[in-house]
């Protein structure tokens, strides 16, 4: 069976999401009906984004607490048996531009990847689940940038840090879940990690540099080594990287590794090329 899942993974500034793209081009001029989801997609299939999980207990509190929005919060929820879910980034973008900050702070807190890794990986495996279960029998091709490694990854050892197994095993249950869809696992690698991290850095704003340094040096794994600032990040970054290849050499599904340090467009989509035509050759 053709390949209905090809996932994107990779350290950040590797190069994963121009990767993604290129994947999802090289099907669109093959023919191949494809769907690219990058990181942040706020619609993506599989995982969530801006996402907030209640418990009846916990929705009840909220709406208490916010009386003034209680009706509107009503509405805008999603309840799925006892459990009930907030789009809160897509209500705050496309809804409710005026969403008060007090109650955003409050939602928050409740991001399905601000809970404990349990709940967590409870959302998630669950999630994927549904979305295997829904386009086992469809024509489409997925391309999902980062959240297959990474986001485990994050939540369990940048996050909470989590002992190595068991961030390991969420990530091949994952595996476990999608492998009906016979997905094929593309890792971008960087020889130098210090330099694409810092190349990362320069290019993209401020914001979001500070915001990985603060993440991944404030807690988890990198409080306990009592890393700080770039540096300190940068170590945290190559502990993952270990971890990473470990998951990587552990996954049983179809798996390929390509360099992406020359940062070469033209030449990198060639080699995509290749990977991709020697794959579904395989499998057709």
């Amino acid at each position: 069976m053709r390949s209905k899942l090809v996932l994107i993974e990779g350290m950040p500034g590797s190069g994963k999401t121009t990767t993604a793209q290129l994947v999802h081009e090289i099907f669109t001029e093959v023919n191949i009906t494809s769907q690219l989801f990058l990181e942040g997609n706020l619609e993506h299939p599989a995982d969530y984004d801006g996402v907030a999980f209640f418990k009846k207990t916990e929705w009840d509190e909220l709406l208490n607490t916010h009386k003034k929005f209680k009706d509107l919060l009503s509405n805008l929820m999603i309840q799925q048996d006892n459990d009930y879910f907030l789009e809160y980034r897509k209500i705050k973008s496309e809804v409710w531009s005026s969403f008060p900050d007090e109650l955003h702070r409050a939602v928050f807190k409740h991001d399905i990847y601000e809970l404990p890794l349990d709940q967590n990986r409870k959302q998630i495996t669950e999630r994927w689940t549904k979305f295997a279960d829904r386009v086992l029998y469809g024509v489409d091709t997925f391309v999902f940038d980062c959240c297959f490694i990474q986001n485990p990854v994050t939540i369990g050892m940048i996050k909470h840090g989590a002992k190595k197994e068991d961030v390991m095993s969420y990530v091949i249950e994952l595996a476990t879940i999608v492998e009906r869809l016979n997905p094929l696992l593309i890792y971008v690698q960087q020889n130098d990690l210090d330099h694409s991290f810092r190349k990362a850095v320069k290019e993209r704003p401020q914001e979001w540099s500070e915001g990985f340094i603060e993440y991944y040096t404030n807690q988890g794994y990198g409080k306990t080594q009592n890393y700080k600032g770039l540096d300190g990040t940068l170590q945290v970054l190559k502990a993952r990287r270990e971890l990473e290849e470990e998951i990587f050499t552990r996954l049983n599904i179809t798996k390929i590794k390509v360099d992406n340090s020359s940062y070469n467009k033209n030449d990198y989509k060639q080699v995509l090329e290749g990977i991709l035509s020697e794959y579904y050759k395989s499998t057709n």
